[in-house]
């Protein structure tokens, strides 16, 4: 379905990315790919599609927080006590599994649950972006050796 945006370049990856970095089940792989065989260079597709992706789990991230802890204890009957002390985890130590935010299915919902228990921000965009960047430096990089033997 985004294999299409690769004809738009850089601007195509860039929104491929932040759209795969949302909750819709998306992939920017075939795109980045796609740049990386036409011969776009390297660096530049990777970081274009590390601030799409980055801004995708930002997104994620927010959606979290605007939900209410109290619906924990409505809805899935959880004991105050118990939400008080994941949420104080998370704030303190959690903000790092931020960084995991590139992980398909699961690291969109890790991004929204940081969000929604108020972890800290500015730690969870940094080790988010940093996951995220490792993540396209890998895939960018093992693409063109493939292009390569091929």
């Amino acid at each position: 379905m985004l294999d299409g945006l690769a004809e738009f370049g850089f601007w195509g990856l860039l929104l491929a990315s932040f759209l795969a970095a949302t909750i819709l089940p998306l992939s920017s792989e075939v795109v980045f790919a796609a740049l990386i065989a036409a011969g776009y260079d390297i660096g530049s597709c990777i970081v274009y599609a590390t601030i799409g992706n980055s801004l995708g789990g930002a997104t994620c991230y927010y959606l979290g927080r605007l939900g209410k802890t109290e619906w924990l204890e409505k809805w899935f009957h959880i004991k105050p006590e118990k939400v008080d002390r994941m949420t104080l985890r998370l704030r303190r130590k959690g903000a790092v599994m931020g960084f995991f935010g590139f992980l398909p299915a699961i690291g969109d919902l890790m991004l929204v649950a940081l969000g929604f228990m108020r972890a800290n921000m500015p730690v969870v965009m940094a080790s988010m972006t940093t996951g995220k960047f490792l993540r396209y430096l890998l895939i960018g990089f093992g693409t063109d050796k493939l292009l390569e033997i091929f």
